[in-house]
C-alpha cells in the first residue's frame, strides 16, 4: 500500500479514495468499485464518516465482509476480485477494499448492462462512461492507441503529403516507407490507407470525419468567461497550429505599449514557453474519438487555460503526471511532433513546466480534471489590465505581424554569433544563446536559420546523431561580415 490506512481517513476522497459509513447503499458504493477498476484504482473505506472521518466502524464484521464480497460477485461485470480486509482502529474494525487499475476494463453494472452501466471516476464523484469513453477503456485495455487505427474506407490521397514533406524538409525526405513508418500510413489488404494520426495530423479533410479536432482561442475580459473580446478558431494542421496559438497569445501579452521593445524577452506577460509546452501536450493527449468541444485555450487578466478533451489515461492520477510518469494516448502525433522537436522524451513535459514556472517566480501551475477534459491552468505573475489589452491589441496585432520576420532575424543573428567561432552542437549553441529549453532553440532559432540559408548541419546524413553540429554557410558568414561591418561604421 502507498498509505497507511490512518493516512488514508486523514486524507479527503478523491479520484482514488472514498469513505462509506456503512453498506446500507451497496449501489453507490459498488458504482465507486467499478469506476476505480475503469480509472486509476482505489480504496474504499467502510466504517468511516465521509465529512467529518470519524471512525463508526462497522457491526458484525465478519457478516459484513461475506456480504460485501457476495455483492461484489454478483453486481460487477467482468468478475472483480479486489482486496477485502478486516482493519482494527481506535478500538473500531473497518472493512477496507482495495481496487488496481483493471486489466479486464471495462467492468459494469450487471442490472445497468454493458452500455448503461459502465462508469469511470473524476474527482471524488462517478460518472457514467458513454460510447465513445467505453470504446477508449476497451482500446486501453487491448494496448490499442486511437490514432494508430487504419482507416480502410479513405486512401493515401486523403493526407495533404506536400505539407508533412515541408515540415520534415530539414529532417529527412518522407518516403513511402517512412509515412509507413511513423504510421501516418498503413498497409491493408495491399492498399495504402491513411491511419486516424494521419488524418488528424495532414488530414486534407480532418474535420468532416473528427468535427472537434481544432483549436478554439479566446481572450476575456477579467477573470471569468462572461465577456469575451477576442477570439479565434484555428484549423491548420496540428504540427502548425502549435504555433498560430502562441502568436495569438502574443497579441495580448505585451506588458505595455512600447511596441519598439518587442524583441525583448521581457516584454510578455504571459510565459510563452510554459505555455506552449503546455498546448503541445494538449494536442498530443487529447482523446479524439470524445466529441462534443475542441481543444480551448482561454485567456485571462490572471491566467491562461488550456483544455483537451478526454480524462487521464486509466491507471494515471494528476500526481503520476506531475512525477513525470508518461502513457501515450496517440503514438502516432506523439511521434511525429517528437521527430519535429516540438516534445523531447517522454514524460519530461510537465516536470519542465514546474521548473520553469519556479525559475520565473510563478505560482505553480495546475492540471485537474473537469467533466471529461482535463484543464491545464498557467497563472501568471502579475495580472494583465483588459483595458490596455484592448487598445493595445489591435495595434498588438498588426505590429506583431509586421515584425514577426524582424524577430526570427534577431534569434537567428545571436546564432550566428555563437557560430563564428566554429561548429556546436546543440547544447554548446543553447549555452552559448543562454537557453535552457530545446524546442524553443530548435524551433525559434536553429530550424529558420537552416531554412534562410545561414546554417547547415555537419552530418546532413544523419540528422539525429548525437555528435551532430551546426556551422556556419558561406551565406552565413557573408551576413555576419555585414553585420560586423555596419558595427564598426
Amino acid at each position: 500500500m502507498t498509505h497507511s490506512f490512518t493516512q488514508l481517513i486523514a486524507m479527503s476522497e478523491g479520484k482514488t479514495l472514498e469513505f462509506k459509513c456503512d453498506l446500507s447503499s451497496p449501489k453507490n458504493m459498488l458504482k465507486t468499485l467499478v469506476a476505480f477498476a475503469n480509472t486509476a484504482g482505489g480504496h474504499l473505506l467502510i466504517g468511516v464518516e465521509d465529512r467529518t472521518r470519524e471512525i463508526l466502524g462497522v457491526e458484525n464484521p465478519l457478516d459484513e465482509e461475506e456480504r460485501l464480497c457476495n455483492l461484489i460477485a454478483d453486481n460487477i461485470e467482468p468478475r472483480l476480485v479486489p482486496n477485502v480486509e478486516l482493519i482494527a482502529l481506535k478500538d473500531q474494525t473497518l472493512l477496507g477494499v482495495e481496487v488496481y487499475p483493471s486489466g479486464s476494463r471495462p467492468h459494469w453494472l450487471k442490472k445497468e448492462g454493458a452500455t448503461e452501466g459502465v462508469y469511470v471516476r473524476l474527482g471524488s464523484t462517478n460518472r457514467k462512461a458513454d460510447r465513445e469513453l467505453i470504446a477508449e477503456l476497451k482500446r486501453s485495455a487491448e494496448g490499442i492507441a486511437f490514432d494508430e487505427m487504419p482507416l480502410p474506407e479513405l486512401n493515401a490521397d486523403s493526407l495533404d503529403i506536400a505539407a508533412a514533406k515541408a515540415l520534415f524538409k530539414d529532417q529527412r525526405e518522407l518516403s513511402e516507407k517512412e509515412l509507413l513508418t511513423l504510421k501516418l500510413l498503413k498497409q491493408v489488404q495491399g492498399r495504402l490507407v491513411p491511419t486516424i494520426g494521419g488524418i488528424l495530423l495532414f488530414g486534407i479533410e480532418r474535420e468532416e470525419r473528427f468535427s472537434d479536432a481544432w483549436i478554439q482561442c479566446g481572450r476575456f475580459t477579467g477573470t471569468t468567461k462572461s465577456v469575451i473580446f477576442d477570439h479565434i478558431e484555428i484549423h491548420e494542421h496540428l504540427p502548425t497550429a502549435v504555433e498560430r496559438v502562441i502568436e495569438f497569445i502574443k497579441k495580448h501579452a505585451m506588458r505595455g505599449a512600447d511596441f519598439s521593445q518587442i524583441r525583448r524577452r521581457d516584454v510578455w506577460s504571459i510565459p510563452l514557453t510554459i505555455v506552449r509546452e503546455a498546448v503541445i501536450n494538449a494536442i498530443v493527449h487529447a482523446d479524439y474519438s470524445q466529441i462534443g468541444a475542441p481543444l480551448r485555450v482561454a485567456i485571462y487578466d490572471d491566467r491562461v487555460e488550456i483544455e483537451n478533451p478526454g480524462i487521464l489515461l486509466p491507471g494515471m492520477t494528476v500526481e503520476d503526471v506531475k512525477q513525470g510518469v508518461s502513457k501515450i494516448r496517440n503514438r502516432v502525433i506523439a511521434r511525429v511532433f517528437r521527430e519535429l522537436d516540438l516534445i523531447e522524451q517522454w514524460g519530461s513535459g510537465f516536470r519542465r513546466i514546474l521548473e520553469e514556472a519556479e525559475e520565473q517566480n510563478l505560482p505553480e501551475p495546475t492540471i485537474e480534471e473537469i467533466g471529461m477534459r482535463v484543464r491545464f491552468t498557467v497563472y501568471l505573475a502579475e495580472p494583465m489590465t483588459t483595458e490596455i489589452s484592448k487598445r493595445v491589441t489591435e495595434q498588438v496585432a498588426k505590429q506583431v505581424a509586421e515584425q514577426v520576420a524582424e524577430q526570427v532575424t534577431e534569434q537567428v543573428r545571436r546564432l550566428l554569433f555563437c557560430l563564428q567561432d566554429g561548429p556546436l552542437g546543440g547544447r554548446g549553441a543553447m549555452k552559448c544563446i543562454g537557453l535552457n529549453h530545446r524546442p524553443t532553440f530548435i524551433y525559434d532559432y536553429l530550424q529558420p536559420a537552416i531554412r534562410a540559408g545561414f546554417v547547415e548541419m555537419t552530418q546532413p546524413d544523419s540528422p539525429k546523431s548525437p555528435t551532430q553540429k551546426y556551422r556556419l554557410t558561406a551565406k552565413g558568414n557573408a551576413l555576419l561580415a555585414t553585420e560586423q561591418q555596419g558595427g564598426e561604421e
